[in-house]
Order: C-alpha cells, then structure tokens, then sequence
C-alpha cells in the first residue's frame, strides 16, 4: 500500500514538470542606433599617441603644440599606446592643462 502511494505521489510530482512550456523566445536584437548627424572628430586627446603619429595632421598638431618630434623622446615606447589624456598624471607637470586644451583644439579642427 505504501509502495502504491509512493508511486502515485510519484507521478503526481512529475506530471507538473512535463507540462512546463518552452521558455519564451528573446526578443529580436534592437537595431542600432543611426548615425549621429553632426560629425565627431577625427582625433581626441583620448586617441593612443601612435595613432596620433600615423597621422601627418594629427603629428603636425603634436609638433606644433609640443614644439618637439614625441617620437623622439625616450619614453615614447613606453607611452604610445596610451593617450594624452592617460599620460599627463604621469608627465610630473611636463603637459599642462593648457597643453591639452591646445591639443584637444587642434585634433578637434582635423575632420
């Protein structure tokens, strides 16, 4: 008799578990979102130096505002990957806010 109600609760219990539904399907991917219509710039301050350097303009910027080749500094293969933005905390006062505003302003006009 306990074997027989075993089986029967069994049963029961299993029942639920077999009538689950399939799980809804994700909602379709949204479409990206169109192009902005004002352009942005080129260049930034955020760009790595040596995208900065393959560029004439850009390289023109950086020896205008810098007043020296960057590529030519000792420490250029350490800090070509980084940007400006990433190596003035560690340029000990050697690039100035101001120095990056002129940057920021002269990559900015490069379209």
């Amino acid at each position: 008799m306990k074997l027989i109600a075993f089986a029967a609760l069994v049963s029961f219990a299993a029942v639920p578990a077999l009538a689950q539904t399939a799980p809804t399907p994700a909602p379709p991917a949204a479409a990206p979102a169109p192009m902005a219509t004002t352009e942005t710039a080129k260049f930034t301050v955020d760009t790595p130096i040596e995208q900065l350097v393959a560029n004439e303009q850009a390289k023109a910027v950086l020896m205008t505002v810098l007043g020296a080749d960057i590529t030519q500094n000792p420490f250029y293969d350490q800090i070509k990957a980084m940007s400006f933005a990433q190596v003035q905390p560690l340029s000990q006062g050697q690039i100035t806010d101001e120095t990056m505003k002129k940057l920021a302003d002269g990559l900015a006009a490069i379209k």
